[in-house]
């Protein structure tokens, strides 16, 4: 709403359209259909033949004509100008633009005059050339003359035009700077006239928004603040919200130029928020101000926190605004929340500012009003209390988890309050608080919070508060560890079976369904966490569940019985295939029955989706037997996968007609203009997306008939449009997650196959790399880009990807050294404060997440193409050398040192040549203060040994005493230092074993064997492991001691090595280890020896070393 002008445009039917451009037309020019009409490029002559006329009816139609004349022109130079507008002759051109200005002169109707100054802006608009040059130079002249014009009217519409389009002066616009200034403190100084001041007003919003980026200016328009400021104040309590809106769109978009009146911003915000004379929705909008600046400026609101503070009691009174409704408990079918209502609003509004200031300034705002609400005797006070606690949890996350206990006590008493309503309310905080603070809510609370919802679920008068506890019982159940909820699970099992049972009976008998389509989907949810643990219960749900599935065929039931599906395949998933075969058939015959009517479900039948997910399930649960059923169920599936969403340019006159209740969804590109996506079918969607990812990677080559449309499918996916939709985001993650598994499923059909297949994804890939701006789907899309390196190897790159590829990684290395220099300028700036900085740190994680991206991405590069890519590398050489410079945060020197220990291990012997980089800083590195770093050098010298050549010698040599001092250090065993300790071992290990020249390996020796076995790194476990297996196999005098006796350590190792999981059964290192075991065995006196020493745990991973091995 609040991105919106208030402009109004009038509803042109197609008919009406088809009525009006029939009487238009000349008469040689056929009437084109209205599909047809769509295709602009393709109707040139058609669409061309419509200008002059258009332009004539403008000026001399009646009233209705001209409105919806204006309407049709203003449309057609929004979406079709390049196509026809050039084409037409200078004279045309002329004759066009004339009129356009003599009618705007001419025109009585103000409405009229408005809808053809915004054709006028249109034209203007597409009339600023490549260069910013304006070609319509009499549109400027009319401007200037207008608004200087003692007729309010032209003054109107010059700034209406103004408003439209302020970029209208083109490269001129700072030698006009001035001038425009005058004209807006004119406008907005008008006493006479008070739309002279709100059109001003607007329009000055509209200059800053549409020059947001431009600091030097804003400061110089910051003088025009409080005019736009009064205009709101005025232009509010005259009904007009136009100016409020244009506000709330500076708060979200240049927030920083309200910074030298931001106090008296708040105050208006406030004072207009709290008028109970003033309708919702502009209270509403003023609020918006206020919470849209948490969200944009938090820094700078947080140094105005005794308004912020005023405004809470606000938000709380909006919640509280409820109206009772005696039919409210016994509803059966919910209705979406009214998103105009204040109570929504005002919830909306404590959620996002609670996570834009934070819990620190939140929480001791509106603690003690909660507390005081919870005490009221008015129900509706108590409700608002509990859903505020819901709205703050996310936000105020750190600082309520100091106090969940009271909190938590608190709210369970409301479980038990006289009126529904509330009951209701602590249901819905129990649940969200569930979400918000798990698992340590469900680790602290599990006896209190299970107790009470269940016994809430019994409440069989109120169904509406016996729905809503078990969907906070869901919520508590999906994030409970499992070994907290199998003592509550029989308990839990019972209560649900009742109550499925009883509202089984009242669906048969009168036909209400609420509870238990919640009820199903909280037996999923226990299923689903008690995995194996649920098979006792499967038999006691299953007949019910395929019962509703059989007969819940009428359209108001779609809902329960997809969530019955639903809950089948995931009781399935969690009894496991061998108790669910019995049933596997007859399922399979209900899924596929209600699959073959599949194409008779509308397209908003919730069943879509379910069933889509169940069929992922199923093939999870059946494995390859699954495969029979992809005939029938993949035509169902590429066709929801399929769907594509509605998008659209458009001005701010055509969205005011564009609904976001009937599912679009916009972006504010500037200059009145919009981007717009449809978001109706989008999460199934999605959900078909995931699901094709599903059976890829579960079926492999048997996959492989639908690797070509799945491929012809997805390859286009990878184009972002509108990742401000997280629906959206997650159908290009599949997208890209998909590919390296296709190319897995496809390898079957040969190398040929397998390369064309490549060939169609490669290109697409690598240019998302390049324009993805969402850090999550790119790090997924450079992730799977690695994975399919890795998986095609050397030559499935040609000259031309190396190319793009290298221009693409260059941009990022070079974007992320300019992130890191933006966010220590902003570390300097006047709002900076702890919770910029947490800000900050978020940034930094996200920038480091997409340097671990680049990293994969050069190691597969590495791996496949080995020294020949190092030509290619040159170019990002110097980049790399920076991250490890000594002052770069640890994060850059960990992977750029990971960088080179790629170089080092599958580029040498060339590697030496970039020695002179890395050698010193990976050898300093080996006592950096963060074990990270320390990780990446010992790795770094481990293949320096491994891999590296001659070269590396005295390296080696040089490194072996600062492992040591590593390893030695007295807390080089604990968490944080483990994993780079194990790999300092590691490392040892392998100089002794590939460059013993390098070190006294008899004096080493004993030591390295001291620190076995290692527990936590199992890649370094496997190399020292085989080191271990070469000394014993060598009869190493100084591993087994004299006469054998260090063989029960040995053992020790080896046995803490299979216990931990360092060697697993199927590889060749536990075949070596188990060899060394047998022939201890059949030495019996030694072998009782060593196994004397082990204790339980231990004797028995060995004794599975040898089953397994």
């Amino acid at each position: 709403v609040a991105a919106r002008h208030s402009c109004s445009i009038p509803e042109v039917s197609e008919k009406q359209e088809q009525c009006v451009l029939r009487r238009i037309l000349p008469p040689c020019v056929p009437e084109c259909p209205s599909k047809q009409r769509k295709e602009c490029a393709e109707h040139v002559f058609w669409w061309s033949a419509l200008l002059k006329p258009l332009s004539y009816f403008i000026l001399i139609g009646c009233s209705n004509v001209k409105q919806m004349a204006a309407v049709l022109l203003r449309r057609l130079l929004s979406s079709a100008f390049d196509e026809i507008y050039p084409g037409l002759t200078v004279e045309l051109q002329t004759a066009i633009k004339t009129e356009l200005l003599n009618c705007i002169q001419a025109e009585n109707s103000s409405n009229i005059r408005k809808k053809v100054c915004d054709v006028a802006a249109e034209l203007s608009r597409n009339l600023i050339d490549d260069d910013g040059n304006n070609q319509w130079p009499e549109v400027l002249k009319f401007l200037f003359d207008s608004v200087n014009s003692q007729d309010v009217a032209l003054r109107e519409a010059a700034l209406h035009i103004f408003w439209n389009f302020p970029g209208i002066f083109g490269n001129q616009q700072q030698h006009y700077l001035e001038v425009i200034k005058r004209m807006l403190v004119q406008c907005m100084q008008d006493q006479e006239n008070p739309q002279i001041r709100t059109l001003a007003a607007r329009a000055a919003a509209s200059f800053v928004l549409s020059n947001e980026s431009n600091t030097a200016l804003l400061k110089h328009f910051s003088d025009l603040l409080p005019g736009i400021l009064q205009a709101v104040n005025e232009s509010c309590y005259q009904g007009d919200d136009s100016v409020l809106k244009s506000l709330v769109e500076i708060a979200d978009t240049a927030p920083k130029y309200l910074r030298p009146n931001l106090e008296a911003t708040l105050q208006l915000s406030l004072k207009l928020c709290a008028d109970t004379n003033l309708t919702n929705m502009q209270r509403q909008l003023a609020l918006e101000v206020i919470v849209t600046l948490s969200e944009t400026a938090a820094a700078m609101l947080r140094k105005h926190t005794a308004i912020v503070a005023q405004s809470v009691p606000q938000m709380l009174a909006m919640m509280v605004d409820l109206e009772e409704d005696e039919e409210w408990a016994m509803a059966d079918e919910l209705e979406d929340d009214d998103f105009d209502s204040n109570a929504v609003a005002g919830e909306s509004a404590l959620d996002r500012i609670a996570c834009g200031l934070g819990g620190k300034i939140v929480l001791p705002m509106i603690k003690q009003h909660i507390m005081q609400m919870l005490q009221n005797p008015d129900w509706k006070y108590r409700h608002a209390g509990l859903m505020a606690l819901s709205a703050i949890g996310e936000g105020c996350h750190q600082q309520m988890e100091s106090i969940l206990n009271e909190i938590v006590n608190f709210v369970l008493l409301f479980c038990q309050d006289p009126h529904p309503r509330v009951r209701y309310a602590a249901c819905n905080a129990i649940g969200q608080m569930a979400t918000d603070f798990a698992p340590n809510f469900q680790k602290k609370f599990h006896d209190k919070v299970i107790s009470a919802l269940l016994q809430t679920m019994e409440d069989q008068t109120n169904p509406r508060v016996q729905a809503h506890a078990a969907a906070a019982l869901i919520n508590f159940t999906e994030d409970c560890p499992k070994n907290l909820l199998i003592p509550y699970l029989e308990n839990l099992v019972q209560h649900l079976h009742i109550i499925m049972v009883a509202k089984l009976q009242e669906l048969i008998q009168k036909g209400t369904k609420l509870v238990l389509e919640q009820v199903v989907t909280s037996i999923a949810s226990v299923a689903d966490t008690a995995e194996e643990k649920f098979v006792p219960y499967y038999d006691l749900f299953m007949p019910s569940l395929k019962h509703i599935v059989e007969n819940a065929v009428q359209k108001e039931l779609r809902l329960l019985r997809g969530k019955t599906i639903e809950c089948i395949s995931l009781i399935g998933l969690a009894v496991g295939k061998e108790k669910f075969m019995p049933d596997a058939s007859a399922v399979m015959q209900l899924l596929l029955k209600t699959q073959t009517d599949f194409n008779d479900l509308e397209d908003d039948d919730p069943q879509i989706s379910y069933m889509i997910s169940a069929w992922a399930r199923m093939c999870k649960i059946l494995g390859k037997e699954f495969q029979q059923y992809l005939p029938v169920v993949m035509g169902p599936l590429m066709k929801t996968a399929s769907i594509k969403p509605e998008v659209a340019l458009l001005d701010t006159q055509d969205m005011e007609n564009m609904s976001e209740d009937d599912g679009w969804e916009f972006v504010n590109l500037g200059d009145q203009q919009s981007f717009g996506i449809k978001t109706a079918g989008l999460e199934e969607k999605a959900t078909a997306c995931q699901m094709l990812v599903c059976y890829a990677k579960e079926l492999k080559e048997g996959f492989v008939e639908y690797t070509e449309q799945v491929v012809k499918l997805m390859v286009p996916l990878l184009k972002f449009y509108f990742h401000d939709d997280i629906l959206e985001r997650m159908t290009t993650m599949a997208a890209a997650e998909s590919m390296p598994l296709l190319l897995e499923c496809a390898r079957v059909r040969g190398p040929e196959y397998l390369t064309q297949m490549w060939h169609f994804m490669c290109d697409a890939l690598i240019k998302a790399i390049g324009t993805e701006p969402d850090s999550d789907v790119l790090s997924e899309i450079m992730h799977s880009f690695a994975k399919c390196i890795e998986l095609m190897g050397d030559g499935c790159l040609n000259n031309e990807h190396f190319e793009e590829l290298g221009g693409i990684l260059k941009g990022k290395l070079e974007e992320h050294f300019k992130n890191q220099e933006l966010r220590q300028a902003k570390r300097q700036d006047e709002d900076y404060d702890e919770q910029v900085e947490e800000t900050l740190q978020d940034e930094d994680e996200n920038d480091v997440y997409i340097l671990t991206k680049v990293s994969d991405i050069l190691h597969s590069l590495f791996s496949s193409y080995k020294e020949k890519v190092l030509p290619w590398f040159e170019q990002l050489l110097q980049l790399i050398v920076n991250l490890i410079c000594p002052h770069r945060p640890w994060a850059d020197r960990q992977w750029g040192l990971c960088i080179f220990d790629d170089v080092v291990e599958h580029c040498s012997p060339s590697s030496f040549k970039y020695a002179e980089y890395f050698l010193q800083p990976m050898l300093q590195s080996l006592c950096d203060s963060s074990p990270e770093v320390r990780q990446a050098a010992a790795y770094g010298i481990g293949v320096m040994a491994q891999f590296g050549g001659e070269s590396y010698r005295p390296f080696c040599t040089e490194a072996i005493p600062l492992l040591v001092g590593v390893i030695q250090a007295a807390d080089s065993r604990a968490k944080e230092n483990v994993n780079a300790t194990e790999n300092c071992i590691s490392a040892v290990g392998k100089v002794m074993r590939y460059r013993p020249e390098c070190v006294n390996v008899n004096e080493v020796l004993p030591h390295w064997l001291s620190w076995l076995p290692l527990n936590e790194d199992k890649e370094e476990a496997v190399h020292t492991f085989n080191f271990l297996c070469d000394l014993i196999e060598s009869n190493n005098p100084i591993v087994l001691g004299p006469d054998n006796t260090n063989l029960p350590k040995i053992f020790l190792i080896i046995a803490d090595g299979v216990a931990n999981e360092s060697v697993k059964g199927e590889d060749g290192c536990s075949k070596r280890l188990a060899n060394v075991i047998h022939q201890v065995q059949v030495s019996g006196e030694l072998w009782t020896q060593c196994v004397s020493t082990l204790n339980e745990a231990q004797q028995k991973a060995i004794q599975d070393l040898l089953n397994t091995a």
